[in-house]
């Protein structure tokens, strides 16, 4: 089949092959849970692989092939192609970002990116570019044993300081290496926990931002490794401190201009933005699963940590599961909604797709937003909870997946090949926790029983 591609994109992809005297190229796509796979081309190949794809065996890949169905072809994204930075020099290396199709040369429907780019045409369709600005929070480790994962913080500092912040010289290193792929990054700084830290990257469309946060999560493994270090994005990896987040800001625009933007609204809002929230909040429930898809994320969604869990919105309270952002008066392109319930154990393209869908729904059905609540939603007892009509997400991942299986919306959002595997894969998971005996049940129990 022919491979679309502007001559632009090629000449720039034969620039850089020639000038940093490039190698080797990886073929890159994600696997249904988010785990960046590829497969490796010498440069003599480059030509041949942009004009008819590369074949592959998708049958070994979680939740993509059977065995009968197992024949994938990988068409390289052009305008993705970048020089890997760690990997200059000899055997000087690059990476593509692919769609997957299949032999008839349709999109693959086990292939997450083709699940976004599916939710991002019907926002389109209906006049809506849909904007993102993921902030991805990683904790960096000394592992004194692999073995036995004893994790040790890289550091003793806090939130924004400076003085205890060992990693300060690490992140200057991520910074440069992701702008060296392309990735504008706009801030970092240590977070709350000890040795925990975040890099936010440019508010841009869904797509981008998805490429983005999935380059930057093997980006900051490789710097930390050059370093000594092991960087995480395990979303609650030590017991009574913060875990690692991935809140989300979202906005839709219309024709260059910011669609939930009205000044005459008490929280700057339209009624547009007001039905996305809705949206939104009716499906998280369900949504959780795939924001929050480890039995991990559900030890970081409790109450007393920074984490969501109450199904409502405000603009200074951050036990709120959406949050409005205050924009200066000069900015008010600027204004968004974010959503904090999202760890960086998700798959950002199907967490981008769900997140999305949800809004349209709320869009399309004109669903009305509850009223916000300001007040510290871990301050109200059962009583005052109900007397606000306030739900909570699911406390497990056996419950999220629960959910999912209920919402048609989420599941038509991952399409019918990735909700099934998803849910097959989650199962398992959820059902092997399950059964398995913990330390903590053994200290706890042992002794007494």
């Amino acid at each position: 089949m022919a491979v679309e591609y502007t001559e632009s994109a090629l000449q720039n992809a034969k620039d850089l092959i020639e000038r940093e005297n490039i190698q080797f190229i990886n073929l890159q796509f994600t696997d249904i849970i988010g785990m960046v796979k590829s497969v490796t081309i010498p440069t003599s190949q480059f030509e041949e692989c942009v004009e008819h794809g590369k074949w592959f065996d998708g049958s070994s890949i979680e939740g993509f092939a059977r065995i009968a169905e197992s024949d994938m072809q990988l068409i390289p994204d052009l305008e993705t192609f970048r020089v890997i930075p760690w990997e200059r020099g000899d055997n000087a290396g690059a990476r593509i970002i692919c769609r997957v199709t299949e032999p008839g040369g349709a999109d693959f429907a086990g292939d997450p990116r083709a699940a976004l780019i599916r939710v991002v045409e019907e926002a389109r369709a209906l006049g809506y570019e849909y904007m993102t600005g993921p902030e991805l929070e990683f904790f960096l480790f000394k592992l004194s044993d692999l073995e036995n994962v004893e994790v040790l913080p890289h550091d003793r500092g806090g939130y924004f300081d400076l003085s205890t912040d060992e990693a300060y010289n690490v992140r200057k290193d991520m910074v440069n290496a992701l702008e060296d792929f392309g990735i504008e990054v706009e801030t970092s700084h240590h977070e709350v926990a000890p040795g925990q830290h975040e890099i936010d990257t440019k508010y841009a469309d869904a797509l981008t931002t998805a490429d983005a946060s999935v380059t930057l999560r093997y980006t900051l493994k490789a710097v930390a490794e050059r370093h000594g270090l092991h960087c995480t994005f395990m979303p609650k990896p030590i017991y009574g401190i913060n875990g690692s987040g991935m809140h989300a800001h979202q906005s839709l625009f219309n024709g260059g201009e910011n669609a939930f933007v009205d000044t005459g609204d008490s929280y700057g809002l339209s009624k547009l933005a007001r039905h996305f929230i809705a949206g939104q909040l009716a499906h998280a429930p369900a949504m959780i699963a795939v924001l929050a898809p480890t039995v991990n994320s559900y030890k970081r969604l409790v109450p007393g940590f920074e984490a969501p869990v109450y199904l409502s919105w405000a603009r200074v309270n951050r036990s709120a599961l959406i949050r409005v952002p205050r924009v200066n008066s000069g900015q008010l392109k600027a204004t968004r909604v974010e959503l904090r319930c999202p760890d960086p154990s998700s798959n950002p393209y199907l967490a981008f797709a769900v997140m999305l869908k949800a809004g349209l729904d709320g869009i399309k059905n004109e669903m009305v937003a509850p009223e916000p609540l300001e007040e510290n939603l871990y301050l109200f007892d059962e009583t005052m909870l109900a007397k606000h009509a306030v739900r909570t997400l699911p406390g497990s991942l056996g419950e999220a997946i629960d959910e999912l299986k209920k919402d048609e919306l989420v599941q038509e959002a991952l399409g019918e090949h990735i909700y099934e595997r998803f849910i097959e894969a989650k199962q398992m998971e959820w059902d092997e926790y399950r059964r398995y005996v913990t330390k903590w049940e053994l200290d706890r129990y042992l002794p007494i029983y």
